[in-house]
């Protein structure tokens, strides 16, 4: 093998191993777009909103706590956030369907839905098709200041500055027609 083939062999290894690291997010409730179950709808919109199963893996050395979000992007101006989980410790890889705890010292605050809990999805009459992104942000850091309530869009752009890595999964509801 001549050396530049040696050399573009081992730059593919060395990005392919780095590829393989980065972090995931699965559920076997949300499978990723596709329709979000109705029973992890909000009971307005006719679900009986559960929390989905969500497992993540792949996190960066050097994780100190995880950010759990799940936002509505297609609200406008500025998205809108219905699950908001803080200071998930790092040796925790998952929540089960229906948490009714969070591990370690973990806690939801009141996202935008009004909740400091699951809120499901309920986009509003005739708006189409919405797109509900869960993600897990992996954090250096055990604690980070986060509002009650702050914009979306806000919330994304700090945890976009701070995070080390993240794994996103997107479930889709259809909005009732008019």
């Amino acid at each position: 093998m001549s050396k530049p083939t040696v050399g573009i062999s081992m730059l593919l290894s060395l990005l392919s191993g780095i590829a393989s690291a980065a972090m995931s997010l699965t559920s076997v409730n949300i499978k990723p777009g596709l329709a979000i179950p109705i029973a992890h709808i909000y009971p307005r919109c006719g679900g009986q909103n559960i929390s989905p199963d969500l497992s993540w893996s792949g996190a960066p050395s050097g994780t100190k706590s995880f950010v759990l979000t799940m936002i509505d992007v297609d609200v406008k101006q500025d998205e809108w956030s219905h699950w908001v989980v803080v200071e998930l410790p790092a040796s925790v890889g998952s929540l089960p369907r229906g948490a009714k705890s969070l591990p370690g010292s973990g806690k939801a605050i009141v996202s935008n839905f009004g909740d400091a809990a699951y809120a499901g999805p309920c986009p509003p009459k005739g708006t189409g098709m919405h797109h509900y992104e869960f993600t897990i942000w992996a954090l250096p850091t055990l604690k980070v200041a986060l509002a009650d309530d702050e914009k979306a869009t806000t919330l994304t752009a700090l945890l976009s500055k701070i995070s080390i890595d993240r794994a996103s999964l997107v479930g889709l509801v259809s909005a009732p027609p008019n």
